[in-house]
């Protein structure tokens, strides 16, 4: 690879599995917290998901809900969150093939970077638990630099880091309009990503559905 190129990753629900992280974290907390009694932890825990609407919803409001529906009186929604800050980490896990994926590029000259919205230093330390940093040039949490995707300010910062063009790049995200429109408003290539077959994007260059084929994809866009 003569010039460089790079790939930014979006981070929930596309190199983090989110849903499995929430889960696994969840299920940890209704034990350690004794929040509700044995035969209402499931229904808890997929009420909480529904509160949390894939991560747009910010948690005080989820456990501010949940200890009124639950009736939760010996646990404040402020104990829950400092827990969900500090704790939700320690239960990162990314998609299958993830991390296989992320060597293969590396060995191919790729150029590796991650945009995330999200709050500092929560989302950065739900990246570093992945175990990936060591591969990535640039990683960006929008709350650090006071921008979010889809501004086309936070891309061209990402190529800034990188030292790259934003033709060079390809960005690969799992939300329409944050990932898959901005990043095309400032000229990359983008991937759409669900682990759902069934769900795809009509605008984006290729879509994915598992990491396995990760770098196959990537030789039909560039």
């Amino acid at each position: 690879m003569n010039q460089k190129k790079a790939v930014i990753f979006d981070l929930d629900q596309t190199l983090l599995d989110r849903t499995a992280s929430l889960i696994k974290f969840l299920t940890w907390q209704v034990n350690f917290f004794q929040l509700v009694a044995a035969n209402d932890r499931e229904r808890f825990i997929q009420r909480f998901l529904e509160l949390d609407d894939n991560g747009k919803v910010w948690k005080d409001r989820v456990y501010g809900n949940l200890i009124q529906e639950f009736l939760i009186q010996h646990h404040s929604k402020e104990i829950l969150l400092t827990s969900y800050i500090n704790d939700f980490n320690k239960f990162s896990c990314c998609f299958e093939h993830v991390e296989n994926a992320i060597i293969q590029l590396k060995q191919q000259g790729y150029l590796i970077g991650l945009i995330s919205n999200g709050r500092t230093p929560f989302q950065e330390h739900n990246f570093y638990a992945l175990g990936l940093t060591e591969f990535f040039s640039s990683i960006i949490v929008s709350e650090a630099v006071g921008l979010r995707k889809p501004d086309p300010a936070i891309f061209l910062l990402s190529c800034q880091q990188l030292g790259v063009c934003p033709q060079d790049c390809i960005f690969v995200g799992d939300n329409e309009l944050a990932d898959i429109q901005g990043a095309k408003a400032v000229g990359m290539k983008s991937i759409f990503f669900h682990p759902n077959p069934t769900i795809s994007s009509a605008i984006a260059d290729q879509n994915l559905h598992d990491f396995k084929n990760f770098v196959d994809t990537l030789k039909y866009i560039e």
